[in-house]
């Protein structure tokens, strides 16, 4: 298990250069299980903040059924509004689609030249990465923190010469069973912050 030093930044001004995770997703919507595992990279690791980056479309998901990105971005807005380690980040939002994890790196490192970004992702989604856009700078310019999936087994790691395994909390919660729960009239409380399931409620999403 990788050690790491207590993270800095806290409180710096928001042009210092600072090492930021990035938790890419739909969420469709944002739901508790994505705060804890973003929560738990923010504290406990050497990163100063994670940001949530909003995917308006993912390449291996076209054709997925989304609420707009505006509302989708709302959402997340409101589930981290009082977290200054948390920010939701709409960069994707103004970029060419479908949305590539190496397209978004390029546009953030110029509009934030002195930062450090951390690709953060799930097992599952590193076994696939040898097929995404541009695989090669992804694994050799980028540290990946992984954090492991139940039933997925890691890759051999000598592909990923920056890549740290990282054990962190996993709820089996999923957006689709949120989504599902919603049409059925079911009670979401708990599964997503007080602040989102009221603004699903006020604006009848997913329903």
């Amino acid at each position: 298990m990788n050690q790491f030093a207590p993270a800095e930044g806290v409180g710096a001004k928001a042009d210092a250069p600072r090492r930021i995770g990035l938790l890419f997703g739909s969420f469709n919507p944002v739901h508790t299980g994505h705060l804890i595992l973003a929560e738990h990279f923010a504290t406990r690791t050497d990163l100063a903040e994670v940001w949530l980056v909003v995917s308006p479309q993912s390449p291996f998901k076209v054709g997925e059924e989304l609420l707009p990105e505006t509302q989708r971005l709302a959402l997340l807005q409101l589930a981290v509004a009082d977290n200054s380690r948390l920010r939701a980040e709409e960069i994707e939002l103004s970029l060419p689609r479908p949305s590539y994890t190496i397209a978004t790196l390029d546009a953030l490192q110029a509009r934030h030249p002195g930062h450090t970004f951390v690709l953060l992702m799930g097992a599952d989604n590193l076994v696939g990465l040898p097929r995404w856009r541009e695989a090669d700078r992804l694994q050799h310019e980028f540290d990946l923190y992984v954090y492991p999936r139940p039933g997925t087994a890691l890759p051999p790691l000598a592909g990923f010469p920056r890549l740290r395994v990282v054990q962190a909390p996993l709820l089996d919660v999923s957006a689709t069973f949120i989504r599902a729960s919603i049409r059925a009239g079911h009670s979401i409380r708990y599964l997503v912050p007080d602040a989102v399931a009221q603004h699903i409620l006020v604006h009848k999403l997913y329903q």
